[in-house]
Order: C-alpha cells, then sequence, then structure tokens
C-alpha cells in the first residue's frame, strides 16, 4: 500500500440536513506541490451560535523559523478562544501566529491550530488564505473534478473527506428525544456476521451501504467505514460478542466471508469511495492477555493461540482487501487499559506484524491502527498525568492505573504507533480513536484535580473516565459521547471516529436466545461482581440492555446527556 499525501485545502459546508457528515470538503484536485502552500480549514463542530474549527498549514515552499496565516471572514464571525497559535482578530480579518513551541515550519511540513468562534446567520468559509503574505491553494470545487477519486491511496483517507452517514443508525438516532443532534454524524457500518453482507428484510446490505454513500458523496471524496468482524471464535473472552463461526472454520470465514466482501468492494462502481475498513476488533489483542498460565486466560483464547486462525484470518483480510486500491485497512490494536501495560505493549506490536506478514498479506497492506473500538476509555486525563506523584508515590501505583504506561487513549495511541513503527510497520501508518463513547461527561465529571490525600485519592477524585474498573466494557453507567468524528486532531492521529454506533447495545443484561451466535457474558450483567479480568469489580453494566448490536434507546439518551463536549 504505497501512501502518498496528496491532500490540499478544501472548505467545509456543514449544512442542516445534509446526507454526508463532512469533516472537511473534497479536495483541489491541483497537486500539493504545484502551490508554495495548502490550508486545510476544517469546521468540526457547529451549533446554533458557534462553532469549532481545525486549521493544518503545509509549507510547499523554504523552511521558516516562524509564520503567520490571514484570512476573513465574510460574515460576523468572531473568534472567542484559540489554541496552538496566537490569534487576533480586526473586524472580519483574522491573523494566526506560531507559538513559541511551534514556529519551525520545514519544507513540505504541516503545523496545525484550532479555535472556537461564534456567528450567526450563515457561517460561510475564508475564501482565500496567505501564509506569511503568499497566497496559498484554495479551490472551492467549482474548477475542474476534484474529489471525483483516481484509485490512488491519498496518506490520510479521512483528509478532505466526508463520510458517510449510516442512515439506518441515523433514522434511530433521530427518533430518539434530542437525538436530530447528532443523528447527521458518520458511524461505522458493521460486517459481524455472514448474513450481514447481503442484509436482510430489515437491513441494509454492504451493496446497499455503498450506493447510499455515492449518493450522498455527490462530487466530493467520501469515506465508508467498515467493521469486518467474524473471524472463527470471534472474541475468545467475552461471550457477548462471540461470532457465527466455530473455532475452527477458517476456510469458510476466507471464502463465505472475506471473499464475498472484497468482491463487493472491487467493483469499479465504488471505486471512488475511500473504504475504511476495521479489521477484527478484540481477537488478537486477546491472545496477548488472556492466554497461558494467565489468571486471566480461557480456554478458548488458548484454543486459538493453537490453531493459529487468528492470525490466519487477519492475515487474509488484509491481503485480500489491501490488493483493492481504494481500501485503508486499519487493524484493531485494543485499548490504553488492555495493552497499555510493559507486558502486553510490546508483545501486541510484535503480534500484530505477525499477522500482517501471513496469508500473503504484507506491512503495505495496513494504512493503519485503531483503539478504543467500541470501548469507553477517556481521550485525555487533564487532572493526572503517568509522572504525577502524591507523597513520594506514583500515580503508576494507584489502584486505577495499576502500574500501567498509560492514563488515556491519545497518549497510548501515539505511543503505540511508534512501538508499531520500530517493529517494521510502514512510518506513514495513521492511527483512528474511537471516541463514540468516551466523553464521561455530565454532573460527575470533575473540575480539577482529587485531593492530595493519598495517590488514590488524587487519581480517584480527578478521573474522568468513572467506570468502576478499567476492564470493564459492557454498557458501561455514566459514560457519554465523545469528541465528534475529525480528521487530524493530533499527531500520528488520522481522525477520531465513531466506529461503534451511540446507542447500540454491548450485549444483554441477561440471556436471550438468538440466531445470531451471541452468547450471555456476565460482564453485561450489572449484578455480576467480576473476575480476574476486571479485578474482581462489579461489571458497572447497564440494566435491561438487548443483544449486542441491537438498539438501547436507556443508553442512547445517557450518551447524549452526559457527552463531553456537551451537546447544545
Amino acid at each position: 500500500m504505497s501512501r502518498t499525501r496528496t491532500a490540499i485545502l478544501a472548505a467545509l459546508a456543514l449544512a442542516a440536513g445534509t446526507c454526508g457528515a463532512a469533516l472537511t470538503t473534497s479536495p483541489a484536485n491541483a497537486a500539493a506541490t504545484a502551490v508554495p502552500c495548502t490550508v486545510d480549514y476544517k469546521v468540526q463542530n457547529q451549533w446554533d451560535t458557534g462553532f469549532t474549527a481545525a486549521v493544518t498549514v503545509t509549507n510547499n515552499g523554504a523552511a521558516k523559523t516562524s509564520w503567520s496565516v490571514k484570512w476573513s471572514y465574510a460574515g460576523n464571525q468572531k473568534v472567542t478562544n484559540y489554541w496552538n497559535t496566537k490569534l487576533t482578530q480586526s473586524g472580519t480579518a483574522v491573523t494566526a501566529g506560531n507559538e513559541t513551541y511551534n514556529g519551525t515550519l520545514a519544507t513540505g511540513g504541516s503545523v496545525g491550530f484550532g479555535f472556537n468562534a461564534s456567528y450567526s446567520g450563515t457561517n460561510a468559509i475564508p475564501t482565500a488564505f496567505t501564509l506569511d503574505g503568499v497566497t496559498c491553494n484554495v479551490d472551492d470545487g467549482s474548477s475542474g473534478g476534484g474529489g471525483g477519486g483516481t484509485g490512488s491511496r491519498v496518506d490520510n483517507p479521512y483528509t478532505g473527506a466526508k463520510v458517510y452517514v449510516n442512515p439506518e443508525w441515523s433514522a434511530k438516532a433521530a427518533a430518539e428525544p434530542g437525538g436530530s443532534r447528532v443523528s447527521n454524524q458518520p458511524t461505522g457500518v458493521w460486517l459481524d456476521r455472514i448474513a450481514a453482507i447481503n442484509g436482510t428484510s430489515t437491513s441494509m446490505g454492504l451493496r446497499a451501504h455503498l450506493d447510499a454513500a455515492l449518493a450522498q458523496k455527490g462530487s466530493g471524496d467520501e469515506v465508508v467505514q467498515l467493521v469486518v468482524y467474524d473471524l472463527p471464535g470471534r472474541d475468545c473472552a467475552a461471550l457477548a460478542s462471540n461470532g457465527e463461526l466455530g473455532p475452527t472454520e477458517i476456510d469458510k470465514y476466507k471464502t463465505q466471508f472475506i471473499d464475498p466482501i472484497a468482491a463487493i468492494l472491487s467493483d469499479s462502481k465504488y471505486a471512488s469511495l475511500r473504504i475504511v475498513t476495521t479489521i477484527e476488533i478484540d481477537s488478537l489483542p486477546n491472545l496477548v492477555t488472556n492466554t497461558g498460565s494467565r489468571a486471566t486466560a480461557t480456554d478458548a483464547c488458548n484454543t486459538m493461540l493453537a490453531n493459529g486462525n487468528y492470525v490466519k484470518g487477519v492475515g487474509y483480510a488484509l491481503a485480500k482487501l489491501g490488493a483493492i486500491p481504494n481500501v485503508y485497512n486499519y487493524l484493531d490494536a485494543g485499548h490504553h487499559g488492555w495493552l497499555g501495560w510493559d507486558d502486553n505493549f510490546g508483545p501486541a506490536a510484535t503480534l500484530f506484524k505477525q499477522a500482517a506478514t501471513s496469508e500473503g498479506a504484507t506491512v503495505d497492506d495496513v494504512a493503519g491502527f485503531i483503539t478504543n473500538t467500541a470501548n469507553y476509555s477517556a481521550l485525555k486525563e487533564n487532572n493526572f498525568t503517568i509522572n504525577d506523584t502524591v507523597n513520594g508515590t506514583s500515580v503508576r501505583q494507584s489502584k486505577w492505573v495499576d502500574w500501567n504506561r498509560y492514563v488515556d487513549e491519545l497518549s497510548f495511541a501515539q505511543a503505540f504507533r511508534g512501538q508499531l513503527v520500530s517493529v517494521g510497520f510502514n512510518s506513514g501508518i495513521g492511527m483512528l480513536i474511537d471516541t463514540s463513547r468516551n466523553g464521561w461527561g455530565g454532573t460527575a465529571r470533575p473540575t480539577g484535580p482529587g485531593p492530595l490525600t493519598s495517590v488514590d485519592t488524587y487519581v480517584d477524585g480527578g478521573r474522568y473516565d468513572r467506570r468502576i474498573h478499567v476492564g470493564n466494557w459492557c454498557n458501561q453507567s455514566g459514560a457519554g459521547l465523545g469528541e465528534r468524528p475529525q480528521a487530524s486532531p493530533a499527531t500520528g492521529i488520522d481522525a477520531y471516529v465513531w466506529m461503534k454506533p451511540p446507542g447500540e447495545s454491548d450485549g444483554s443484561s441477561t440471556a436471550i436466545a438468538n440466531d445470531e451466535g451471541k452468547s450471555f457474558d456476565r460482564m453485561c450483567d450489572p449484578t455480576y461482581t467480576g473476575n480476574a479480568r476486571n479485578g474482581n469489580n462489579m461489571s458497572g453494566a447497564l440494566p435491561n440492555a438487548p443483544l449486542s448490536g441491537h438498539w438501547f434507546s436507556a443508553q442512547f439518551q445517557q450518551l447524549m446527556q452526559n457527552a463531553y463536549p456537551p451537546l447544545s
């Protein structure tokens, strides 16, 4: 997979009722090196009286030790606060200069900053930008066929693209009181059993989703997010997400699941879409932490380690899907509360490399990795760091952190990316973080650090993640919607995504007969007192939950109530 950076400035228009959720608009169709600088201006979130924007500037000229970007608004937009820049505004004219720590801008280098602003009426995108007085490339989409799709991969598929809004999820969200505030957000489409490929009488199949994405796409670029999730003996440590295929059915996985998906994605009709695949969540991490003689080991996971079918299945999926020019494979990488310990961190990267070079796959078939898929780990804990001490005791010794090297997903994802590159993955890989349910807002959100009485009161009093234990994963009480989907939010991160559709259950609270291969897991039972994988704590699960993947109205309402950033 050759990943060359071709993204250029594009503007974003967020209009109520639009079909596609835009992280940015379609990129201009000139090559980045043909212009002295490019500017990517993205509206990440917008409400009735304000918006949040992110700006990325790429310098294609001589290296700089300081920089200044200027633009003007056509309306009454007024910047209210900003970060990673020194920003001033006079009337409609805005000047954003470097901070003391980010003035260096190499040839081909980029720098990003962001701001919040108020407005009334319309929020038109600026039409021209300059970098140190030189006009940067701007394309409003009216000249040429920008964003039509060429079949060649870009460095970050989310740059300059709208992201597919699943109409089935959107309708369920919109039907909830207050749900229209988020029903236009893009979410992942889960292919979690063979029947999901063709669809059923009550659900869209893969082709139907791709056709709908083409309709949303228009003349710009569009990302479609798929979760490929049906390995033999799937998710060997969580019964609620067990799949339909037995531990030995690797051939059925290849011929009846991956091959039909690849055949559809290979259709030239869909060549203009950027198809992001999340490959097989949870299963490979289980081989790292829940096998051998560990207290957390299960017989099912030891079986899958012994027969090699997780590794073979992932390798086959990467090879088949990676051969399609407009597919971007992101391999699941657990989360910080799973792989952040020293015993797991390095071995996980090594195992992922093994899977990515099996069954004909190579590291070029991997565009990146995704963390926190369908999980609840806070994106950024601001009230304490891993380096803090209380009365001489390290935060790492607190009961919550428990000697982990990481306290949140962003720091873990960035560090794990470096580990993955060190074992042989391409240096251009990007990370995705699922922020669909890790906001942890609402009245219980701490406003500052905990008391310094002990390291535990300090951590517990300040942490945003309010779970009883970091190992709790099913329908967590108190969780909220996290950061809205956005492209290039931080160094090494391709996007924040809602890969798990908010409102879809993690598993049933009690045993429910079904034909989907889903078993009852006590971790979804709010009365369960736990096991070794969650430190024998209460599960923290919400009551009255349906089967995994089924709509859970009470959870959706809680997620909106506790959203952070809050919903307006």
